[in-house]
């Protein structure tokens, strides 16, 4: 047995394993600094099925159901004159509306895409949001699956509106041929336009928004837990630094409120850019 392992009591990989990123943890005692496991938490139901669900996965099924639930109390009888939820929903819709589908698309293929648009904008926005709710503490955007899922969905509607105006080889053309360049070039550009448009945006779209995610918690457990140390486990002189590190934990909550807001309205603009440009591939 080594030095660095002498005197240590050995713990169980699956139990290690079992630690989840959340604050809440800490009340055991004990400080365990965050990292990548606690994305992957053992199965809760299901285990060794296709339907196998661990913690995260329980999380996203959670905050898709109160996002079913908070649209359906809004507008299940909806008034003329808004009040309450509804009004606030009825914001959001509008927001995703005139700042993303009709300011980028137009107003007549904003309303035509406004649906999806919304759909992505308020799934990133739940899902994202249940990283700041105490006894959740993490965002199920921050494990690759969902931003995945989303970012293929982006990848076949836009690719799909192109192909239906312009056909499959046209729209493949337009969209990798930049006119009005001397041939000699096309060599270098046609190669860069092909990755660009088919194969990095969905990679970008997939891992900007989960590692925003995922950075971020990891920096909230991270203070949070160091708050935790400073007053509980750490020696006398040390206990000083916890009111800076609880400052610090509030700080990053509040910027973490912002960049979930901002990473569901960024996920939702690109994907109506993207559409847009599938829909004026001719005008590359």
């Amino acid at each position: 047995m080594s030095d660095r392992t002498a005197g240590m009591t050995v713990v169980p990989a699956a139990r290690t394993r079992e630690r989840t990123l959340s604050v809440i943890t800490l009340a055991a005692g004990e400080f365990h600094a965050p990292s990548l496991s606690d994305f992957f938490p053992p199965a809760v139901l299901f285990e060794g099925t296709p339907f196998e669900l661990d913690r995260l996965m329980l999380v996203r099924l959670l905050m898709t159901a109160v996002l079913v639930a908070v649209f359906w109390l809004a507008f299940r009888s909806p008034k003329i004159v808004p009040r309450g939820l509804q009004n606030v929903m009825e914001a959001g819709v509008v927001f995703v509306k005139e700042q993303i589908a009709d300011e980028v698309l137009g107003k007549e293929s904003g309303k035509k895409f406004l649906p999806l648009l919304a759909t992505i904008f308020f799934t990133v926005l739940f899902l994202n949001f249940s990283g700041v709710i105490p006894g959740l503490n993490i965002s199920s955007n921050a494990r690759i699956g969902m931003p995945l899922v989303l970012a293929a969905i982006v990848y076949i509607v836009y690719n799909y509106v192109g192909i239906r105006k312009y056909g499959f080889f046209s729209y493949i053309r337009h969209s990798i041929v930049v006119p009005d360049v001397p041939i000699a070039l096309h060599v270098l550009l046609i190669p860069i336009e092909f990755i660009s448009t088919f194969i990095l945006r969905p990679f970008t779209l997939t891992v900007r928004l989960m590692a925003n995610m995922l950075a971020g918690h990891i920096m909230l457990v991270l203070f949070f837990s160091a708050t935790w140390f400073f007053l509980f486990d750490a020696t006398a002189w040390m206990k000083v630094f916890s009111p800076f590190s609880l400052l610090a934990a509030i700080g990053f909550t509040l910027f973490e409120l912002l960049v979930i807001f901002l990473q569901a309205y960024v996920f939702a603009l690109l994907a109506a850019v993207y559409i847009g440009q599938s829909q004026h591939a001719a005008d590359h």
